[in-house]
């Protein structure tokens, strides 16, 4: 038997001209991934706005921050 199969004609071999993919998303897909990196951005700033608010409870009140110059 040859690697063509029972009937001779390659069925399930090379191209198939998109069918069963997908070139873009579909929007479920689309609205998905964007929602998860939202997410992922609001972590990002409320990370971001916790260090800054860190840094600036360090900073005793009426002292100069440090500028790290010699």
């Amino acid at each position: 038997m040859s690697h063509r199969g029972k009937c001779g004609h390659g069925h399930g071999r090379g191209r198939k001209f998109g069918f069963g993919r997908r070139r873009f998303p579909n929007r479920e897909d689309l609205v998905s991934r964007l929602e998860e990196h939202q997410r992922d951005l609001e972590q990002e700033l409320a990370d971001v706005t916790d260090v800054l608010k860190r840094l600036r409870e360090d900073e005793a009140p009426g002292t100069a921050p440090a500028t790290g110059t010699v």
